[in-house]
């Protein structure tokens, strides 16, 4: 599989796992980044040091990897900026609607076994297999 990043993807997948993890066991708080976002923004101000953090580390990592020599950047270019803008949003106010993202109901609740994060995960992921497939097959832009 030339081309396929498996040491890489699973690398990140290890990392994702033991810091929603170590978080859940160190502070009892649930790594959903939607809510982490959230609260740094407009959560107590007690609150707000340790939601940087992660989002700085977050925002980060995959950084600090390719200067490390773990990978190379993707490059990503030619899509509509008003397509990156409406599905930005969309994202947001999914994320919103669904009490929830897929970092905190896709790793964090199925891991917990929660039947609402199941479900929601499905949600997410069928409505982006819709939403792929009607941009790249019926509008053509994908």
């Amino acid at each position: 599989m030339e081309g396929t990043p498996v040491f890489e993807a699973l690398a990140g997948g290890v990392l994702i796992g033991l810091a929603a993890t170590a978080l859940l066991l160190l502070d009892g708080r649930i790594a959903g980044i939607s809510g982490i976002l959230g609260g740094a923004y407009g959560g107590a101000r007690g609150e707000r040091a340790w939601r940087v953090a992660f989002l700085a580390g977050l925002a980060s990592g995959g950084w600090l990897a390719i200067l490390a020599g773990f990978g190379e950047a993707a490059e990503r270019s030619g899509y509509p900026l008003g397509i990156l803008i409406t599905a930005g949003l969309l994202t947001g106010f999914g994320s919103r609607l669904g009490s929830g993202c897929t970092s905190g109901h896709g790793v964090c609740g199925i891991a917990r076994l929660s039947p609402r994060s199941i479900a929601a995960t499905l949600v997410f992921t069928l409505t982006g297999m819709v939403v792929v497939a009607g941009l790249r097959f019926v509008v053509g832009i994908l």
